[in-house]
C-alpha cells in the first residue's frame, strides 16, 4: 500500500493535522497494521518537500507547534494518477512456502507433514478472518474477503502440491 498517496487522499476531504491522518488511516486501513506517528510525520515531510501538501496553519500548543496540512493540485493530480493506475498483480512466482517444500524433499524431510502444517494454519486463520468479517462494517468486510480468496487459492495449491507430492520428489531429487 502507498502510505503517501492515502494520506494525500484523506486529505482531500480537507485539511489536517498530522494526528488526525494517522487517526484517520489507522480507521480505514490500519485493521491490522497501523501506522506509527513517525512515519505518518516523515512522510508529511517528504510530501511537503515535494510540492504535494502545503502547511495550511501552524497552531501553537504545550507541545511542538502543530502544523495542519493540505493538499495542493499537485498532488491532487498525483492520487488521481496513482488511483486510475492498475496494481501489478502479484503472482507469488518466489513463493517462500513453494521453497519450503522443495528443501523439505531436497533434505529428506516430511513435506507431506509440512504442507499439512501449513494448511491447518491457514484454515485458522481463515476461521479467526470470517469471525472477524462478522463484526465489522462493510469496508472491514471487504478487507477480509479480499484475504480471505488469497487464503482460499493457497488452500488450492497446498492440495495440489500435495497431490503431486511424489512426483515433485522425483524431479527435485538427485
Amino acid at each position: 500500500m502507498s502510505i503517501s498517496h492515502a494520506l494525500l487522499g484523506l486529505l482531500e476531504s480537507g485539511p489536517s493535522h498530522g494526528y488526525d491522518l494517522k487517526r484517520a488511516f489507522d480507521a480505514r486501513f490500519g485493521h491490522d497494521r497501523q501506522l506509527a506517528y513517525g512515519q505518518v510525520y516523515a512522510t508529511m515531510s517528504r510530501l511537503l518537500k515535494n510540492g504535494l501538501v502545503e502547511v495550511d496553519a501552524v497552531e501553537a500548543g504545550e507541545g511542538p507547534e502543530r502544523k495542519r496540512y493540505a493538499i495542493t493540485e499537485a498532488g491532487v493530480t498525483d492520487v488521481a494518477t496513482w488511483l486510475g493506475r492498475p496494481e501489478k498483480p502479484e503472482p507469488y512466482l518466489q513463493s517462500t512456502l513453494y521453497t519450503k517444500v522443495v528443501l523439505a524433499l531436497l533434505t529428506e524431510r516430511d513435506a507431506a507433514g509440512l504442507l499439512d502444517t501449513q494448511r491447518a494454519e491457514h484454515l485458522r486463520l481463515m476461521r479467526e478472518l470470517t469471525q472477524r468479517k462478522r463484526g465489522g462494517d462493510l469496508a472491514h468486510q471487504l478487507i477480509c474477503d479480499h484475504a480471505l480468496f488469497h487464503l482460499e487459492a493457497d488452500l488450492r495449491w497446498l492440495e495440489l502440491t500435495a497431490a503431486r507430492l511424489d512426483r515433485l520428489r522425483q524431479e527435485v531429487t538427485p
